[in-house]
């Protein structure tokens, strides 16, 4: 009997009662999901403090006075700062849309991954953020920089994927539940 690309792409177990892949479904090992799950937490929390600390000033990495709430720049600032070949492409879009958008992303992609639910959809837009992120400090070039390369920004955006992947929200998420309710697709 050959085998065809819907025998591989299908997984057994829970999947064929409800229709909903689980993680159970993929990672096998119960250590394999909790590493995943923690991994997941980890990447959750590394996007949503950098919202906490643009939107109330923390005093981390922004100052109380250049808080969101206190009328600060969250992303034009980093935006007008860009180096490199792509400087001049994030220096005209900088604006106070930019803002916006990018502390939405920080807060959804967070809450999401966070959550645990959401995950497929975090896992693009989390991707495109951190691939605007990377060609606005494009390291190619540039002193200073241990890889010319591959930095932080890559790592990320393939953790979020593996997460993704492997449904690492079903293990100390809500990932099961959303499951049930969106289905498999880019909601899930």
């Amino acid at each position: 009997m050959s085998t065809t690309h819907r025998d591989i792409a299908e997984p057994v177990g829970s999947a064929a009662a409800d229709g909903v892949i689980y993680q159970e479904d993929v990672v096998r090992s119960v250590w394999a999901r909790r590493l995943l799950a923690g991994l997941r937490l980890v990447l959750g929390f590394t996007f949503f403090w950098p919202f906490l600390d643009k939107l109330f000033g923390l005093g981390y990495a922004t100052p109380s006075a250049k808080a969101w709430i206190h009328g600060g720049t969250p992303a034009q600032g980093f935006m007008k700062n860009a180096e490199g070949p792509f400087a001049g492409f994030f220096k005209s879009i900088a604006g106070g849309w930019a803002d916006w958008l990018f502390m939405l992303g920080l807060l959804g992609i967070g809450v999401a991954l966070l959550a645990g639910a959401g995950l497929k959809l975090a896992a693009w837009t989390g991707a495109l953020l951190l691939l605007m992120m990377y060609l606005a400090e494009f390291p190619l070039g540039q002193q200073g920089m241990t890889n010319p390369l591959v930095d932080s920004h890559w790592i990320e955006a393939l953790g979020i994927a593996v997460c993704a992947a492997t449904y690492a929200g079903d293990t100390w998420g809500l990932g099961r539940w959303w499951g049930r309710i969106v289905g498999n697709g880019i909601l899930r």
